[in-house]
């Protein structure tokens, strides 16, 4: 069914139907462009959003936390989602809109052509009625005439009053009158035909093809809005995957977080090495004489190194030394500080703190004298290119670059060998601290206490309270294993070793505390075997039973001892974790 058959008379609806549609697909247009906004603000905004959220360079430092790499991987995943946004903003502004521009411009050039035609049609076939009309206006005129001349010529012939010229005169005009009748009746007759061809011809086929390119505009822009509206989900539908993967980035990031892993990390971070301090021994003074109670209230009031609360919650932080240039001048350069106002070698940090600065700072040194070495290797390259053949280059130029670069290779290899001298030292002092007897030292205030078998303390005085360690004939002995009697010590009644402060308390005294031997607080069993291979460690076979002498102060030793066959005992640490304790009520 076409138009132009079934639509024949209603050109002026079909006008308004056809402006009608275009103006819907400039509102489709106009309605994707303020989406387009919409798509290109929100970009903009996670654009800004993702920006604003970015790690600061003060905070890289905890990027190792997994939910810190989690949160980096999802402002990733939402930069990449702004992208996407962006992406169909911009293939809707250059395939949709642009299409519909170009659509909505034709359709209107081609209406109006349409219409112009159809004008001018309707302006052809209402000349012809009206000339029509006018020819049938003469007709009847020309016919009233005719009659009346005809009437008037009777009346004359009947009269016979009139003479014969008068009569002859009334039949002319007669005859004239019935002429031109005739002639008017003619042009109505020839006018009536050409407006019936014309009007058949108008309304069979002129009109009827305006009415049928009229529809096929309507059906191109019916048609392009449909093509237009499928294109438009065809983009969106184009990048869903890819924000389908972003989604998938965002649930991987958030299922990367590990808690458990993140604590550890914790503990890498801010573990210091140190130990808990050890218990504060009772003071009897009624049991003591001056001197003795003059040494204890000593240790009562000492307060303990810093280097052993340093890196814990009350710790108090490094501050730079002041003194300005007196201090500059006169002051020791032993250990000079760098530009955060940390000593050289970090030894004003905790131990694990040392050795991962140190690490890192070898690290990045080694990958500075990569680079520079793979620098003076080119600049080397390049002189002897230039020396076989000068026409490229004068190989001088390249003298000073060379010069330059060895001069800083080996500043950075002098720097590494430094570093690397600096963490042997620090590791060396780990492995120091690592053992049972260096843990059950403890260095306060200038004093070194140890555990002796009966459970006391006894401290050496340094007069210069400096925190270096003492001479190996200034060590208390005890029956632990920083006393340092060996792997295992048996028949302590026989032993005879006392410390330096017992002199004081008299021989006798001594003796007394050496042959008593230490309570058991309970039992334990050894789930593995263990070989005793550091100071003050004993051996032990798996499932053997051993008395509890003293529990694990913090530091993974456990103080036990067990009966020998020369009637003895041998007294020892072993590890915590190899063993399963008993302890009496």
């Amino acid at each position: 069914m076409s138009w132009g058959t079934e639509l024949w008379d209603q050109y002026d609806n079909l006008s308004i139907h056809t402006n009608r549609g275009i103006e819907v697909l400039d509102k489709y247009a106009n309605f994707l462009r303020d989406r387009v906004a919409i798509e290109t603000e929100y970009a903009g905004k996670l654009r800004r959003l993702v920006k604003n959220y970015q790690p600061k360079k003060k905070e890289e430092e905890d990027n190792e936390f997994t939910s810190r790499q989690a949160f980096r991987n999802l402002l990733k995943e939402v930069g990449d989602l702004a992208g996407q946004r962006e992406v169909v903003s911009e293939t809707l502004q250059l395939q949709i809109i642009q299409g519909i521009t170009l659509l909505s411009k034709t359709l209107r050039e081609d209406r109006k052509k349409c219409l112009n035609d159809g004008t001018m049609l309707q302006q052809t076939l209402s000349a012809q009625l009206s000339a029509l009309e006018r020819a049938k206006r003469n007709y009847d005129k020309a016919y009233r005439d005719s009659e009346k001349a005809v009437e008037n010529h009777k009346k004359a012939d009947m009269d016979f009053n009139l003479s014969r010229a008068e009569v002859e005169r009334y039949k002319n005009i007669m005859t004239s009158k019935i002429q031109q009748s005739d002639d008017a009746k003619n042009e109505y007759a020839n006018q009536l035909q050409k407006t019936n061809n014309l009007q058949q011809q108008h309304y069979g086929i002129l009109l009827p093809a305006v009415f049928n390119r009229l529809q096929e505009l309507d059906e191109k822009r019916t048609r392009g809005i449909r093509e237009f509206i499928i294109g438009a989900a065809d983009v969106e539908s184009s990048v869903a995957p890819i924000i389908a993967r972003c989604m998938e980035g965002i649930v991987k990031a958030g299922e990367s977080i590990n808690e458990q892993e993140d604590s550890l990390k914790v503990i890498e971070r801010y573990q210091s090495g140190f130990t808990p301090p050890p218990d504060i021994p009772f003071e009897d003074l009624s049991k003591m004489d001056s001197s003795i109670a003059s040494n204890q209230s000593n240790y009562s009031n000492v307060t303990y190194n810093h280097m052993t609360i340093k890196g814990t919650i009350s710790g108090p932080k490094f501050k730079k030394p002041r003194g300005g240039i007196l201090n500059s001048i006169f002051g020791s350069n032993k250990n000079s500080l760098t530009a955060d106002g940390q000593k050289e070698d970090y030894s004003d940090l905790p131990p694990n703190q040392q050795r991962k600065k140190l690490q890192a700072k070898i690290a990045e040194l080694q990958h500075k004298v990569d680079q520079e070495t793979n620098t003076r290797d080119g600049l080397m390259k390049m002189k002897i290119v230039y020396e076989a053949n000068s026409s490229l280059g004068n190989p001088m130029t390249v003298e000073g670059q060379l010069n330059e670069s060895e001069h800083e290779l080996e500043k950075l290899k002098i720097d590494l060998k430094k570093y690397q001298g600096f963490l042997d030292k620090a590791n060396q002092l780990q492995v120091v601290n690592n053992s049972p007897q260096s843990n059950r030292n403890q260095l306060q205030n200038g004093h070194r206490t140890s555990r002796h078998s009966n459970g006391s303390a006894s401290a050496d005085d340094h007069n210069d309270g400096d925190d270096q360690p003492d001479d190996a004939g200034s060590l208390s002995s005890s029956a632990s294993p920083e006393s340092g009697l060996g792997t295992s010590h048996t028949s302590l009644p026989g032993s005879g070793q006392g410390s330096a402060n017992e002199n004081a308390i008299g021989e006798e005294a001594c003796y007394e505390t050496e042959v008593e031997l230490s309570p058991s607080i309970g039992t334990c069993r050894a789930l593995y075997p263990f070989e005793a291979t550091s100071e003050g460690s004993i051996p032990m076979s798996e499932g053997e039973e051993l008395q509890v002498i003293e529990i694990d102060q913090g530091d993974g030793w456990t103080r036990v001892r067990r009966a020998n066959n020369s009637n003895g005992w041998d007294e020892g640490f072993v590890p915590t974790s190899y063993i399963i304790c008993t302890l009496f009520a």
